[in-house]
C-alpha cells in the first residue's frame, strides 16, 4: 500500500496529513542533500504521525503504537523504528541521520509555514533569511520547538537546512495549501 493511503487509513485530520506530507517533502531534500535514500526518508516522514489520532495525545504511547500499526501493516523494520523512536518524551539519543532529520524536519516544517501564511501563504517568499529572523521570535510559531530543530546541526549548517527544508516545501505546496 501507498504511504500516503496508508496514513489516511488510520488520519482522518487534513491538518495532520499537511503535516506529514511537509515533514516528508524536507526529509527528501535532507537525504537528497545528503546522498542518502530520499524514498525511505519521504515513507518515514509521511508516517511518522501514523498513531496521532489514536494515541488522543498520550506522549507515553506515541511512536510505541505507531511502530505496531506499521509492523502489523507489513512496513519494513527501518521505517517503523525511526518512527518509533522519533518521540522525544521517550527517546533523545539520536546519532543517526535520519533520526536526526526526522526530529528537525518534524519541527521545521511548522515554523517554516507559519513563516508563508505571514506571506499570504506564499512558500515562494520565505527566504532563509525570513526564517532565521523568525527562529529567534520565541513567541513566532511557539509550538514548533527550536531546540529540535537545531538537532540538525549534528550533520548540516543550520542556514543551509533552512535552504533545503524551503526547497522541500516549494516541492508540495499545492498538497499542503499554500502557493
Amino acid at each position: 500500500m501507498e504511504e500516503l493511503e496508508l496514513l489516511k487509513k488510520y488520519v482522518s485530520d487534513e491538518k495532520l496529513i499537511k503535516h506529514c506530507i511537509a515533514t516528508a517533502a524536507i526529509m527528501r531534500e535532507v537525504a537528497r542533500e545528503l546522498g542518502e535514500n530520499e524514498e525511505l526518508w519521504w515513507k518515514i516522514g509521511v508516517l511518522h504521525d501514523i498513531d496521532y489520532e489514536i494515541i488522543s495525545g498520550d506522549m507515553k504511547k506515541h511512536g510505541l503504537v505507531g511502530y505496531e500499526i506499521l509492523k502489523r501493516e507489513n512496513v519494513e523494520e527501518e521505517v517503523a523504528e525511526v518512527v518509533k523512536r522519533h518521540n522525544h518524551n521517550l527517546f533523545s539519543d539520536y546519532e543517526k541521520p535520519v533520526e536526526i532529520t526526522l526530529q528537525a524536519s518534524d519541527s521545521v516544517s511548522g515554523l517554516i509555514i507559519a513563516c508563508a501564511l505571514v506571506k499570504g501563504g506564499k512558500i515562494d517568499d520565505v527566504t532563509p533569511n525570513t526564517v532565521k529572523k523568525k527562529f529567534k521570535e520565541r513567541s513566532f510559531a511557539a509550538g514548533c520547538s527550536r531546540e529540535r530543530i537545531k538537532i540538525i546541526e549534528k550533520i548540516m549548517p543550520l542556514e543551509r537546512f533552512y535552504e533545503v527544508a524551503i526547497r522541500g516545501l516549494k516541492s508540495v505546496k499545492k498538497e499542503i495549501d499554500l502557493i
